[in-house]
């Protein structure tokens, strides 16, 4: 298993019915979907958010996202989305967690890579900003 994250953030999902296909599963691509409501939630909680993130200057694509599907979400299901921040000096990296609210089950886990790029100038930058830092260290203490 995977170990914790210096800060966690959690969801509940209930799935609705436009996120389903005819079996009444999750479509694969709409994880992605609740990982981002987890990640908000996370980006929140650390007090810098989308918004701050542009306002300081800097966009943060995805770079790398991977999931690993252990059992499909059906519709009406509570699930409970953890977003772990693992990385943030270098990189902006969290690791996820899907489960059955009810049961604790796992469903699904994942991880999502950011980088910082300057929207002024689109480079990609090397190092977190350190307002980006500042934020994380003020949310850890």
């Amino acid at each position: 298993m995977r170990s914790n994250g210096v800060i966690q953030a959690e969801v509940e999902i209930l799935v609705p019915f436009f996120d389903v296909d005819m079996m009444e599963v999750v479509w694969h691509g709409h994880y992605v979907k609740y990982l981002e409501v987890a990640r908000c939630a996370l980006l929140d909680k650390i007090g810098h958010n989308y918004a701050n993130m542009r306002d300081a200057g800097y966009a943060w694509p995805i770079i790398d996202l991977q999931l690993r599907y252990m059992r499909g979400a059906k519709f009406g299901q509570r699930l409970t989305v953890r977003a772990d921040l693992v990385e943030w000096e270098n990189r902006l990296k969290i690791n996820y967690l899907i489960t059955d609210a009810e049961t604790g089950e796992r469903m699904t886990r994942g991880s999502s890579v950011q980088v910082a790029v300057e929207i002024a100038s689109l480079e990609m930058q090397l190092a977190s900003p350190s307002v980006f830092v500042q934020a994380v260290q003020r949310a850890i203490a």
